[in-house]
């Protein structure tokens, strides 16, 4: 399975301690609630300080945005700060995590996985780069135009615009277009099954 998204069509959705909201960009396999999904990426806007939902046996990946970040600090000794763009941070979801505000509001990219089931890389490219065949993943432009091509028609993205894939192994050309090319970013997540 292929899908496009935009990230100005996904709905926010409020946290229930009003600290924030998250734009759901995909949540496998379907129908999985947030105890049986394998794999979800979001965009989560942080509004104000508290402590984050504990998600057991989960790995996570976060990365800055926009804003002026966080400091994630726990008891059982994570102490970061969470205030360079692009510059993801693993941690795992059992822990029981603070988050306190650097500035103003914060968004971040997240990435989920099931513990034993899959694992995530995380890569923010700036420039054409050939991307190996996996069997599930993500490509997000950040900034500029992206052209795709994975076999079928070449597609273009522009910042905020991506796709993913599921079940269904691809792999791309990415390609910066336009004057942009010098400040292109692209998000790319690959997803494999543990132990390939």
């Amino acid at each position: 399975m292929l899908q496009r998204f935009s990230i100005a069509d996904l709905p926010a959705t409020p946290w229930k301690n009003g600290g924030g909201s998250t734009r759901e960009i995909v949540c496998r396999p379907p129908g999985a609630g947030m105890d049986g999904f394998d794999w979800r990426v979001s965009i989560a806007t942080i509004a104000q300080s508290g402590p984050f939902s504990a998600f057991p046996g989960v790995d996570r990946l976060i990365m800055l945005l926009d804003g002026d970040g966080v400091h994630l600090h726990s008891s059982s000794g994570i102490n970061h700060r969470l205030d360079q763009m692009h510059a993801p941070f693993a941690f795992a979801g059992d822990v029981a995590l603070d988050c306190t505000l650097l500035g103003g509001p914060s968004t971040d990219f997240n990435v989920m996985t099931r513990r034993g089931h899959l694992r995530a890389d995380l890569q923010v490219l700036g420039s054409a780069t050939d991307i190996p065949v996996a069997p599930r993943g993500m490509l997000l432009a950040l900034r500029g135009d992206w052209q795709l091509q994975g076999g079928g028609s070449p597609q273009v993205c522009a910042a905020g615009q991506g796709l993913w894939w599921d079940a269904a192994p691809h792999g791309w050309q990415v390609v910066p277009q336009g004057e942009a090319r010098g400040d292109a970013a692209l998000v790319w997540v690959r997803l494999d099954s543990v132990g390939v």
